[in-house]
């Protein structure tokens, strides 16, 4: 069975939970990562939602491509699918991703179903903000979930202007981490 390439963009850049036999800085053009999910379950709830990153439509997005050995597809695939299609709010796509070395690979790729209603689109920052802020669910606090999400991306080198800047905002707002 041919390997698997899975494009990573969020927390599975650094929490991908499978095991996989190389990973390389990629990138996905047709979509941006954005903070455009309303989150009821992981970092907020139904009555006081957060906000979670999507595969949105637009621009292009520099995450990680994991590769996964063909006898190990169809666990990954399985794991993937409980992981990131809980509410069904992503969809399951396959993506030509272009590797660091500048080959092109298809890769599987969760993209935010723009039809879904925990779909929030592009929020000004300081909306954004504003939900954040305070938003928790079972995964903790979502103002967390930025922080440590921008955090990452910088250790993989890899920037992120306008969640840096969500970052910042949500540094300074009293009871921040």
């Amino acid at each position: 069975m041919a390997d698997l390439w899975v494009f990573g963009y969020g927390s599975l850049m650094w929490r991908p939970g499978f095991v996989y036999t190389d990973a390389s800085r990629a990138r996905l053009n047709g979509f941006h990562r954005s903070l455009c999910v309303l989150s009821h379950v992981h970092r907020g709830t139904v009555d006081h939602p957060g906000l979670v990153l999507g595969l949105d439509r637009g621009g292009s997005c520099v995450g990680l491509a994991f590769r996964v050995a063909g006898d190990e597809r169809e666990t990954v695939l399985a794991y993937l699918r409980e992981r990131e299609l809980v509410t069904h709010v992503y969809k399951e796509t396959v993506r030509n991703i272009q590797l660091a070395n500048g080959e092109a690979v298809q890769a599987v790729a969760f993209v935010v179903d723009r039809m879904h209603h925990q779909y929030a689109g592009r929020l000004p920052v300081p909306q954004a903000a504003q939900m954040i802020v305070g938003a928790q669910g079972m995964s903790g606090p979502n103002s967390d979930y930025v922080i440590n999400t921008v955090e990452h991306l910088k250790g993989l080198g890899i920037r992120d202007r306008s969640l840096e800047s969500l970052a910042r905002l949500l540094e300074a707002a009293p009871g921040s981490p």
